[in-house]
């Protein structure tokens, strides 16, 4: 008995003790109400000229010139296109550059390691995806 008693007590002295180690919750405050001023409402007296239109407060970004995960080509005036995820060669119509390879699209695809070539047709299985899904006939 006296061990049951034992353990009882320290049972009520633990469980006594969680309830003052925890923190109270702080309940959210309602929100104040706001009542209209009490008087006669002034209104600005109309303004002769009209107010210019707002501009926009969004600018369109300018399209990067080169990508942070691929190399440009070497010795060509190119850009970046993100959509397309390969870089544009700008003297040279459809033709584009990836990780060592120019794409060029003539009615079909084809591949170089040169912007010259020699080019070997392939499908859009054997080009970056973007430029698959934007040729896609």
């Amino acid at each position: 008995m006296n061990s049951t008693l034992r353990l009882t007590l320290i049972t009520l002295a633990l469980g006594l003790s969680a309830c003052t180690v925890q923190q109270p919750v702080e309940q959210p405050q309602p929100p104040l109400e706001t009542t209209p001023p009490s008087g006669p409402v002034v209104k600005p007296l109309p303004s002769s000229k009209p107010k210019p239109p707002a501009k926009p407060a969004v600018t369109p970004k300018p399209m990067p010139r080169t990508s942070a995960s691929f190399a440009p080509p070497p010795g060509g005036a190119s850009h970046w296109d993100p959509r397309l995820g390969v870089y544009v060669l700008e003297k040279q119509t459809n033709t584009f550059y990836r990780q060592r390879t120019y794409y060029r699209w003539a009615n079909g695809w084809s591949w170089s390691v040169s912007p010259d070539g020699p080019w070997q047709e392939t499908d859009s299985s054997g080009v970056p995806g973007g430029l698959g899904r934007a040729f896609a006939q």
